[in-house]
């Protein structure tokens, strides 16, 4: 017969309690990695972290000479990327500063949102950490227990105290391990997406700014419109 959700939790109360302060601890510090999880995977998808069409599509036709359309493009998207790249063509086709001071303008910018990106990803790192080194102390603690344990019994040694209590030792162990590894895998994708849109930044910041185009945009864009009688 299969545990009803009833049960199971009953269980999973019953190796808390089993496990001491220990594992509450580590039940804690797992609430807490489960929720900054939570709150980052909503703010990278409003910032648009997974997605990078538009602001590459609005890089071409800014590279072709077509400013105005890269900006609407960039513009009508709210992704960090998109943000970005609208300011830098807003610069190059609006200068109120020289190229070079626009352009650290924006890698600040830039900088600024990166780092808003990245807070309370060391959190993460620090219960990675943590919660196996958590987990050992739990068990050396269970250890110690056991082992007084056993010392009081006596000529009468039962196996199964030592037992008993090598079992709920190894279970802050297990509970710590349970909670980091998941919490390493988020925290390096996390940690990877960001330098992947980093990347993506730098090379979008440099196509717009860059000097030797085949033909400048903004110069281009100048000429159509002299043309246009």
């Amino acid at each position: 017969m299969a545990d009803t959700p009833v049960s199971t939790l009953d269980r999973l109360l019953e190796m808390m309690d089993a496990g001491g302060p220990v594992v509450y601890l580590l039940v804690i510090l797992s609430v807490i990695a489960l929720s900054i999880t939570i709150v980052k995977l909503l703010q990278f998808h409003r910032a648009g972290v997974f997605r990078n069409r538009i602001a590459r599509q609005a890089v071409e036709q800014f590279r072709k000479g077509q400013a105005k359309t890269a900006l609407s493009m960039a513009g009508r998207c709210n992704s960090i990327r998109c943000q970005v790249v609208a300011k830098s063509i807003r610069g190059q086709l609006y200068p109120h500063a020289p190229k070079e001071t626009t352009r650290e303008e924006v890698l600040r910018d830039a900088t600024d949102r990166l780092e808003h990106l990245g807070s309370h990803l060391r959190i993460l790192e620090l219960i990675a950490s943590l919660a196996p080194l958590l987990g050992l102390f739990g068990t050396v603690l269970g250890m110690i227990s056991a082992f007084q344990q056993l010392e009081n019994s006596g000529n009468q040694v039962d196996p199964s105290i030592l037992s008993g209590g090598i079992w709920l030792a190894l279970l802050t162990t297990a509970v710590g391990l349970a909670v980091a590894m998941p919490t390493v895998a988020l925290n390096s994708f996390f940690e990877r997406r960001i330098e992947r849109l980093t990347h993506d930044l730098d090379n979008l910041i440099a196509q717009i700014f860059i000097d030797d185009f085949d033909q400048n945009p903004v110069q281009v864009l100048h000429a159509n419109a002299q043309q246009q009688p």
